[in-house]
């Protein structure tokens, strides 16, 4: 269990990364950065599924649909929301509706399980990162107003959190039929499996690319009129973030995912997306230069209470999966 939690943990700082690039890369749109962390991701994998291939040739035709339909979602549609949402509305405010993740993933697996924990056990540490969530949104929420004005800082409050909350729905879907595979096949490898959705990233990219330039060539630029393909202004730093996140946070934190889902139950393992929310609100808070505010630091430490006390109630009785 505690190995599954450390694996967790892993995964938490890797995703982090994914909030801080759009700010990075202010001015990439986000399917530009859709498309090259993902390609990124694609190619990474390629010489790794040369050194599997025989456990994925193992992968039946089913087993390849779930992998693309697990990047389509979790991957391609779910960063092109939360990008948008970061450069519409700035880190930390998509990071905080992100971070409902825990209790909106918690539920609905233990309302789905065959086996579910007891509320009475479970709602505690949920109502304590709820809280958490609340205390960093309310806060968030004020330095906008402040720095933006009322009506004009409220708008893009609202757009933000709106494709935020989809990018939420899409990553709700994600941790469970993904958890669902891999409890289904437990002689499989999570590396191979995290492999395997790199390799079906690849396509996809390579025919989002080809889109932009078939639109640019047609005259519809999908990016914008000012846009230079392939690699656009700063095409150095668009190539080595791109690179870092399609290894970090794609390849590395799916693998460390993996490990965690198949050894603690999704109740429990979708509490623990928790600490992607902490890894990436300390992320923005550095790029920031900046400390967060005590209402901030008290709604994180909320959000570690919930996860300890979500820990606690796992280690005293692991439920069966």
């Amino acid at each position: 269990m505690w190995t599954g939690i450390v694996f967790a943990l892993a995964a938490g700082l890797m995703w982090g990364l994914v909030f801080v690039a759009p700010l990075m890369l202010a001015d990439y749109p986000p399917l530009m950065l859709t498309i090259g962390r993902y390609l990124a991701f694609g190619l990474i994998a390629l010489p790794l599924g040369w050194m599997d291939k025989r456990a994925l040739r193992r992968l039946s035709r089913g087993d390849w649909l779930q992998a693309l339909s697990l990047s389509l979602v979790g991957n391609f549609l779910y960063y092109l929301l939360l990008s948008s949402a970061i450069q519409m509305a700035g880190a930390p405010l998509p990071t905080v509706i992100i971070g409902t993740l825990p209790v909106v993933i918690a539920i609905c697996a233990n309302l789905r399980s065959h086996q579910p924990l007891p509320w009475p056990k479970l709602l505690p540490s949920l109502g304590l990162i709820a809280l958490g969530i609340g205390c960093v949104n309310q806060d968030e929420l004020r330095l906008l107003l402040q720095a933006n004005g009322g009506s004009a800082a409220l708008r893009s409050y609202g757009l933000g959190a709106l494709l935020a909350l989809g990018a939420v729905a899409c990553w709700t879907w994600y941790p469970i039929r993904n958890a669902d595979w891999l409890q289904a096949h437990p002689q499989a490898s999570p590396r191979v499996w995290a492999t395997a959705q790199g390799l079906m990233t690849l396509p996809v990219a390579l025919l989002g690319l080809g889109m932009l330039h078939l639109s640019q060539a047609l005259g519809w630029p999908l990016l914008g009129a000012g846009f230079q393909l392939p690699l656009g202004p700063r095409a150095l730093d668009y190539i080595g973030l791109m690179l870092a996140v399609g290894l970090f946070s794609s390849w590395l934190g799916t693998l460390c995912w993996n490990e965690a889902s198949q050894r603690l139950p999704t109740s429990l393992v979708g509490q623990l997306i928790v600490f992607e929310s902490l890894a990436a609100l300390a992320y923005a808070f550095m790029l920031r230069g900046q400390w967060p505010s005590l209402l901030t630091i008290a709604g994180i430490a909320l959000l570690l209470a919930g996860v300890i006390w979500a820990l606690r109630d796992g280690a005293r009785r692991r439920p069966a999966i």
